[in-house]
């Protein structure tokens, strides 16, 4: 039976790319040693990271004025580097609640300064992405997160920076490289890999260079951006096998036809089933229409008498994995990151289909 994993993360990577990491697992690059046993100094794994970056360049169109980082403690950690680094002495950033990761990320601003929350969709179960709300003039940046993926939101329009620093900060660990965007709209870009790009472990950080650097207060090395963009993202052990599964995915988005190719694909794939979803009977999406996320697709049951337990175990007999929705939500969510085949949304279609036609 083909198994199809929908979970929200870590995610389905692409069969070529496990293939790739069984046998780097082995004799990487015919070196004799397992890639897990390398110096990070040695010349194989330096030109792995410079691969990885440059590949990371050419299919965002990143500009020559941005450094790109490969980082630990993932996005999570990025929440208090994001502060230490670009919030000014006593200042204060705005940052927009669109569900559980924007809110700890605001939260962890409040540390050191001030993270005001200047819209939030919290009250309806963060069923919406906000578009009224008013910046603060004096923001050192503004927060956004790009994608939700408890609640099945997405920006398909990003917000524009009326503060005088002009610092937009991303937090796209669910939906980077899965669609185009300008990166040059932003000031900082990251995202931990485990749903798009790869596995846990690694971060990748997209920071423009005029934000390294300005050190507001005394900043521990390892939240130094300047300290990583010194030293190539290898200050320390860097998470190597983690790099290499990044580099091998984005040889498979090159494969495909790069990420306008996978654009095309991930919308496709979202539309089949949001398309479902509105014709099933017995099943319907909380999600505001405009601001469905193409990664992360949650819906419920209409009957809220019918237990979930049935339809999963129904999915589950049929090699749909890890459908169930978070518990902040119920119901089911569907992630269908790049490596989510179409024939896996249309083995869920079909499954959705059978069990309402066994009502």
């Amino acid at each position: 039976m083909k198994i199809y994993n929908f979970s929200a993360g870590p995610a389905c990577l692409p069969e070529t790319v496990l293939q790739a990491v069984r046998d780097a697992a082995i004799d990487y690059s015919g070196s004799g040693m397992s890639i897990m046993e390398m110096s990070h100094r040695s010349k194989p794994i330096v030109d792995l990271f410079e691969t990885a970056s440059s590949r990371v360049r050419d299919l965002l169109d990143i500009p020559s004025n941005y450094h790109i980082l490969w980082l630990q403690g993932g996005a999570s950690l990025q929440f208090s580097m994001v502060p230490f680094n670009l919030l000014s002495e006593n200042g204060s950033a705005d940052y927009i609640d669109t569900g559980s990761w924007s809110f700890k990320a605001a939260a962890e601003c409040n540390k050191l300064g001030t993270g005001k929350i200047i819209a939030s969709s919290r009250d309806s179960n963060y069923t919406f992405i906000p578009k009224e709300f008013e910046q603060n003039h004096d923001a050192s940046y503004l927060h956004i997160t790009s994608n939700n993926t408890i609640y099945g939101t997405q920006y398909n329009v990003f917000s524009e920076v009326k503060s005088e620093g002009g610092i937009l900060v991303a937090d796209m660990s669910s939906d980077i490289l899965s669609r185009s965007i300008d990166v040059s709209q932003f000031g900082v870009i990251y995202a931990g890999a485990q749903k798009n790009i790869g596995p846990a472990g690694v971060t990748l950080v997209i920071i423009r260079d005029d934000l390294i650097g300005k050190e507001y207060r005394e900043i521990p090395t390892m939240l130094n951006y300047k300290t990583h963009v010194a030293k190539n993202s290898m200050f320390n052990t860097p998470p190597v096998l983690s790099v290499f599964v990044v580099n091998e995915t984005l040889k498979w988005i090159e494969d495909l036809g790069g990420v306008l190719e996978v654009e095309k694909r991930n919308i496709n794939k979202a539309g089949k089933l949001y398309a479902e979803i509105k014709r099933n009977s017995i099943f319907t999406s909380l999600v505001n229409k405009e601001d469905r996320s193409m990664m992360n697709i949650p819906f419920v049951h209409t009957d809220q008498s019918i237990d979930d337990n049935q339809f999963l175990l129904f999915c589950e007999e049929r090699g749909l994995k890890t459908l169930k929705g978070h518990r902040s939500v119920g119901g089911f969510r569907a992630s269908l990151y790049n490596a989510m085949p179409e024939e896996g949304v249309d083995a869920l279609v079909h499954a959705m289909q059978e069990f309402e036609n066994s009502k």
